[in-house]
């Protein structure tokens, strides 16, 4: 008989920001799309300030309109939240635009990367800004931070973004979030498309981000193994659903974690063929 699956659903944070403020509250939301498609079936998580909280799935999962059900960004995909609730420091947020949640500290990175092209990564960087009141000054200090952390985008800055490569252009996206000097960044899919050196490079930087500027960090990410290693909490969707949850340490050991999503078993590593056959066994989806 397979072995079944344990579904932690948890205090929502790993034990080291057990005390912490719950920053970003999601209960028991649905999502619709053109009134008819159901694609969040009572979604629920917690993201801890100061911590990098990791949403994990596969493609169609429901992690990008998770996040985009947050940062209010549905109702330009017919999309909207039918059931539940969403809130930031407490206040629910639903019903705010997404310039007004990143004025309360909340910005999301776009699957995607999503430059503006025919700009510069300069003039880019320079458009998470635009909101901001605090001088210019202050501006041109955090344009120097954002250099610090990518030392490449200081040799590319004059370089129009769209004859960048893919990694510059995230780079890029997550250097003009950090203009707006927010407080937490939604990420979606910070790997796509990426080499593996370039993967590890950018969750290297995430890792900084939320050590050295506190920034917190909830990233919706396919790539469950590089997640898991620099997130503190971690929780995966299924077919619109949460179907585990727990701290990344406990989710890294999990068997059946292990031997679905990063393709390991206790016998090694398992076949293409054999995951696939798992993945039509999984008692979560029964």
């Amino acid at each position: 008989m397979l072995d079944q699956p344990t579904e932690t659903h948890g205090e929502g944070v790993a034990p080291e920001f057990r005390d912490a403020e719950t920053l970003l509250e999601v209960n028991n939301i649905e999502v619709i799309y053109n009134h008819v498609i159901l694609v969040l079936k009572g979604v629920s998580l917690k993201v801890p300030k100061g911590g990098i909280t990791a949403l994990l799935g596969g493609n169609g999962a429901g992690k990008t309109t998770t996040l985009k059900a947050i940062s209010n960004l549905l109702h330009s995909e017919r999309g909207e939240v039918t059931k539940g609730s969403i809130l930031y420091r407490g206040e629910g947020v639903q019903g705010l635009s997404p310039s007004d949640l990143v004025d309360r500290g909340v910005i999301q990175v776009m699957e995607g990367r999503h430059c503006f092209e025919h700009l510069t990564v300069e003039e880019n960087l320079l458009t998470g800004s635009y909101t901001r009141k605090d001088g210019r000054a202050a501006i041109e200090a955090d344009l120097e931070m954002v250099y610090s952390y990518f030392p490449r985008l200081r040799e590319r800055r004059k370089s129009q973004a769209g004859y960048t490569s893919g990694g510059e252009q995230q780079m890029t996206a997550i250097g003009r979030a950090l203009m707006s000097r927010p407080e937490t960044i939604l990420l979606d899919e910070p790997s796509m498309g990426l080499a593996p050196q370039l993967v590890e490079q950018i969750f290297e930087i995430v890792k900084r981000l939320n050590e050295e500027q506190g920034v917190t960090f909830l990233l919706a990410e396919q790539n469950t193994n590089v997640a898991l290693r620099f997130a503190h909490y971690g929780y995966i969707l299924e077919s619109g659903r949460v179907v585990m949850d727990g701290p990344a340490a406990d989710l890294r050991e999990n068997q059946d974690v292990k031997e679905f999503y990063l393709g390991m078993s206790d016998e090694g590593r398992k076949s293409f063929r054999d995951v696939r056959s798992y993945r039509r066994r999984k008692r979560w989806l029964s």
